[in-house]
C-alpha cells in the first residue's frame, strides 16, 4: 500500500495536476484514504505492542489496577481490530463513498409514517456516532404524524459501504399510540441506499426522458419554504423513477441535488443489473410488507431486534433505536464477505 500511495504521490507533483480537477480530488481521496487504513494500522501495532507491556509487568508486579488496565486495553484491542477487520471487507467500487438514503412508509397507515420518523431518528443517531455528517435532501410530513417519505445524505468516508446493509425493508410490532383501544399493530417501512456517484461517472440521461415539475416545498426548512416554487421533482419516464428536493432556497440547488439522485439510483440499477444502455432498465420495487423484511423491531410482547438474514439479534431495543447498529452490520459484512468466497 505504501508502493500505492508513493505513485499517486508522484502524480501529484506534475505541474498541470490541478488543470483536470475531478481527476486530482479523486487522486487526493485515494491518498487521504489509502493513509488512513496505514495510521489505524499502525495504531493497531502500537496497541498490541502496549498491552504486551503491561502483560510483562503484570508478571513482575500482579496488581488489581494494572490487570484492570490490562482487560480494558485487550477489550479496546479487540474492538479496533474488528473495525479494522470489517473495513477491509469494503472493496465493492464505491463503498468508499458517502450515502444517499431514502425512508417510505408501506403497510400500515399513520402508524407507518411514525415507524419511518423513528428510522429517521435512529440512522441520525447512528451517523452522529460514526462521525458522520447527515444533510436532509427531501422532506414530505405526514398528514397525521411522521413522514411520508425522506431522503438525506450521509457524509463520510465509507457511509456507502456500511449503510447499504441496511437496504430493504424494516418491520414494527408495538402496542400502537395511535389506537385508542391499545391494540398491537404491525407496521413496514423500506429504506434505500444509494452510493454518492462521483462527478466523473457518466449516465446517459436524455432531456426528452426527463419530467420536472416544480411546486412549493412543505416541509422543514425555514419560512421561505411555501413563498416561491423552489422545490423539485425530477421523473424518469422509461424507468418511472422519481427524485425531489425541497429543503434548498434555490429551485437551481433543489435541481441538482434531485439529478443527483437520480444519477445515483440509475447508475446503481445499471451496476446491479449490468446493463450498459438506460432504455433497458425496468423499475422494480418490491412490495413494502409482511414476508419482505430483512429486520424485525418487536416491542411488544417482548422487546428484540432480530435481523432475518443473519439471524444476529439484540434484546436491548432502546440501544437500537438509539442507533447502536454496528452489531447488524458487522454480521451482515461478515455474511456478505463469506458468500463472496463460497
Amino acid at each position: 500500500m505504501n508502493a500505492e500511495i508513493d505513485k499517486l504521490k508522484a502524480e501529484t507533483a506534475s505541474p498541470d495536476f490541478y488543470s483536470d480537477t475531478k481527476k486530482s480530488s479523486k487522486i487526493l481521496k485515494k491518498i487521504n484514504l489509502n493513509e488512513n487504513k496505514i495510521n489505524k494500522y499502525n495504531s493497531l501495532k502500537n496497541l498490541l505492542e502496549e498491552v504486551e507491556t503491561l502483560i510483562l509487568m503484570a508478571e513482575e508486579e500482579d496488581t488489581s489496577e494494572l490487570n484492570n488496565e490490562i482487560h480494558n486495553q485487550l477489550d479496546k484491542l479487540t474492538s479496533e481490530t474488528e473495525k479494522f477487520r470489517l473495513e477491509t471487507l469494503l472493496s465493492g467500487t464505491y463503498d468508499a463513498n458517502s450515502a444517499i438514503m431514502t425512508i417510505h412508509p408501506g403497510a400500515g397507515g399513520t402508524e407507518s409514517c411514525d415507524w419511518a420518523d423513528m428510522l429517521l431518528r435512529m440512522y441520525k443517531a447512528w451517523a452522529e456516532k460514526q462521525e458522520y455528517t447527515v444533510k436532509l435532501l427531501d422532506y414530505l410530513p405526514g398528514d397525521v404524524a411522521g413522514i411520508k417519505s425522506v431522503t438525506i445524505e450521509i457524509s463520510g468516508d465509507y457511509a456507502y459501504g456500511y449503510a447499504k446493509c441496511e437496504k430493504g425493508v424494516h418491520r414494527l410490532v408495538r402496542i400502537s399510540p395511535f389506537d385508542s383501544s391499545g391494540r398491537r399493530h404491525t407496521s413496514f417501512v423500506a429504506v434505500e441506499i444509494m452510493p454518492v456517484i462521483d462527478e466523473d461517472i457518466e449516465v446517459e440521461i436524455a432531456e426528452s426522458d426527463l419530467k420536472i415539475d416544480t411546486f412549493r416545498a412543505s416541509g422543514a426548512g425555514g419560512q421561505h419554504i411555501n413563498k416561491t416554487s423552489s422545490a423539485v421533482r425530477i421523473t424518469h419516464i422509461p424507468t418511472g423513477i422519481v427524485t425531489s428536493c425541497q429543503t434548498e432556497r434555490s429551485q437551481l440547488q433543489n435541481k441538482n441535488n434531485a439529478m443527483k439522485m437520480l444519477k445515483a439510483k440509475l447508475y446503481e440499477i445499471l451496476e446491479e443489473k449490468q446493463l450498459e444502455k438506460i432504455d433497458d432498465i425496468k423499475g422494480e420495487q418490491k412490495e413494502i410488507a409482511w414476508g419482505s423484511q430483512i429486520r424485525s423491531y418487536v416491542f411488544h410482547p417482548y422487546n428484540m431486534v432480530k435481523d432475518h438474514r443473519t439471524d444476529f439479534e439484540v434484546g436491548n431495543i432502546g440501544a437500537v433505536m438509539d442507533g447502536e447498529l454496528n452489531g447488524f452490520i458487522n454480521a451482515r459484512l461478515t455474511q456478505i464477505a463469506g458468500e463472496k468466497i463460497a
